[in-house]
């Protein structure tokens, strides 16, 4: 039998049924109509981000970053709780506009920018955050085109990794960022067009649960921002430590330390170089905020035995849950949390795989792993699906589409 990820705080049963949001399980697949259904916790939000800025310096702003979870009544929350927006896209762009921000709060990252999306970014006063110098270029045509004044920063590709991150965003050769050694003179041609000068982002890795490695990195990061700024010969308005944070998933996993980090910032921006002395600083988080403050229900529609294996099949899968079932960037195939709904508090009395809907054996949620006898009928819950679940998944494969949201 194989064991189960952590189920995140802030969940509990009554009469034996998951609950979310202060509601059964069963009446939010009511209320919704249909499973699968994704839905998110407003409170458990809030939650996060109250106990995140309660361990960070105070003079730390945060930002979400848009693309672990678009959907637009979670935007509307977090306008309430965080100080700015990272987009991806000109149809985040569009999202986030949507939900009411203020374009000032928002920054644009990412490689390949189309030529339409770095003007409606320069149209709207947006941040955009530069990943070359090609792009520099087309951006500052696009601002003399349209007779405005672009707000610009630059990526910065560092020296450095962050030191056991799922995903790796710097050091070495990379798509993101212009290499640290050719950012000075790209500040200044930057400041000699006429842009506003907006500062550097520096992103050098994601969902990591080591806090040192975590502190490490925010030290580089601040010694790399000094020496560029330095090297520029401009003052640095302000500078994105990146983010990183992440959250467990994984049988073993434990939560991430943001005392420590916290603790650790503060001493480092209370003893900044000169040059960093009108510099503002600011993280950029995305599944940390959101990821355990989502549930994703889907209903059992078959149970049968092969070979002696029990498959408990689903209306859903990794066509919404993609990370779940271990296809997004997983090298070794592990559980996620994942719990029967309507038996929350049952014990274990079976093994078995829940597999989803899809014609491919990569559609399987829980592999092998201790449940509650369950049949047809019932709701099968998998957490932490509040970040890179609905849409970093391939919710069009084989036609079944996407599942409904809700927000709680």
């Amino acid at each position: 039998m194989k064991p189960l990820g952590p189920i995140p705080a802030g969940y509990a049963a009554i009469d034996g049924e998951l609950v979310i949001g202060g509601r059964k399980a069963s009446d939010l697949v009511a209320q919704a109509g249909r499973t699968p259904l994704f839905v998110y916790s407003a409170d458990l939000l809030r939650q996060r981000a109250a106990a995140l800025r309660a361990a960070m310096p105070e003079q730390l702003s945060l930002h979400f970053a848009v693309k672990a979870n678009p959907y637009a009544p979670v935007l509307q929350v977090m306008s309430e709780l965080v100080d700015g927006f990272d987009i991806a896209s000109a149809g985040e762009l569009t999202l986030v506009r949507a939900a009411g921000i203020d374009p000032a709060l928002i920054s644009f990252a990412g490689p390949g920018k189309r030529d339409d999306e770095l003007e409606a970014a320069v149209a709207a006063g947006v941040t955009l955050n530069l990943e070359s110098e090609g792009e520099a270029e087309r951006a500052l045509a696009i601002a003399a085109r349209l007779e405005t004044k672009p707000r610009l920063a630059i990526r910065v590709n560092p020296d450095f990794d962050l030191k056991g991150s799922g995903m790796k965003m710097g050091g070495g050769a990379k798509q993101f960022g212009v290499d640290a050694e050719r950012v000075p003179a790209l500040v200044r041609k930057v400041v000699e067009a006429g842009a506003e000068w907006r500062g550097f982002h520096i992103f050098a890795g994601s969902q990591a649960l080591d806090a040192e490695a975590i502190i490490e990195t925010q030290a580089q990061t601040l010694k790399l921002a000094a020496r560029l700024a330095e090297e520029s010969g401009v003052p640095l308005p302000c500078c994105n430590l990146g983010g990183g944070f992440g959250i467990p998933y994984f049988p073993g996993d434990k939560p991430l330390d943001i005392q420590a980090i916290g603790s650790a910032l503060k001493e480092q921006l209370a003893h900044l170089p000169e040059v960093l002395s009108g510099t503002r600083f600011c993280i950029e988080l995305g599944r940390y905020l959101v990821g355990e403050a989502g549930v994703y229900l889907t209903r059992i529609v078959d149970r049968k035995v092969s070979h002696g294996e029990v498959f408990l099949i689903v209306d859903g899968g990794l066509h919404h849950q993609l990370a779940a079932s271990g296809n997004f960037g997983t090298v070794v195939r592990r559980n996620y949390p994942v719990a029967i709904a309507n038996r929350f508090d049952c014990p274990v009395e079976e093994e078995a795989s829940v597999v989803g809907c899809l014609c491919t054996p990569l559609d399987r949620l829980a592999d092998k792993a201790g449940f509650p006898h369950a049949g047809v009928g019932d709701l099968v819950a998998v957490f932490c699906a509040g970040a890179y679940g609905a849409t970093a998944s391939p919710a069009q494969f084989l036609g079944h589409g996407p599942a409904a949201e809700m927000l709680v």
